[in-house]
């Protein structure tokens, strides 16, 4: 019996969590990708993989965080991602968190800028997230993330 290709969402906000997504682009050989971030100026950058665009918004812009969070529903909903793995921020910490509700494995790869504390987002997605990385060892301790190297 062939065993199916697992489904993975791969979300993030644009700018270095994005340059970071790209970069873990071999790690997710095998599986069927979708990739979705907060611009489409960045299709271009994952060749004929697919591509979703979500709303942005960062922690002061209230109706942006909503709209984010309601676009990033809309595509959990509709993907059914078997995995979701992101490198932050808003939109990635949405899609963890409805990704969980619909019983998908989750992966929070804390950004690379995060270097003195955890992220934000990083932070409201532990209880959400079933692999909790940082890419610091310094960050990493037994009730926070785990630190298995960076992507540089």
């Amino acid at each position: 019996m062939i065993k199916p290709r697992l489904k993975l969402l791969a979300i993030s906000s644009g700018g270095g969590h994005w340059v970071q997504m790209l970069r873990l682009r071999p790690a997710l050989v095998g599986c069927d990708v979708i990739f979705s971030t907060v611009s489409e100026s960045y299709r271009s950058e994952i060749g004929d993989a697919p591509f979703r665009t979500v709303h942005d918004a960062t922690q002061w812009e209230k109706f942006s965080l909503f709209r984010s969070a309601f676009s990033v529903f809309l595509l959990v909903y509709k993907e059914r991602p078997d995995v979701i793995i992101s490198t932050g921020s808003a939109p990635g910490f949405f899609a963890i968190f409805f990704g969980k509700c619909f019983g998908a494995r989750t992966i929070w790869l804390d950004s690379l800028a995060n270097a003195e504390v955890l992220s934000l987002s990083g932070r409201l997605a532990k209880p959400f997230a079933d692999l909790w990385l940082t890419q610091w060892p310094h960050l990493a301790s037994m009730n926070g993330p785990e630190f298995k190297g960076n992507v540089l």
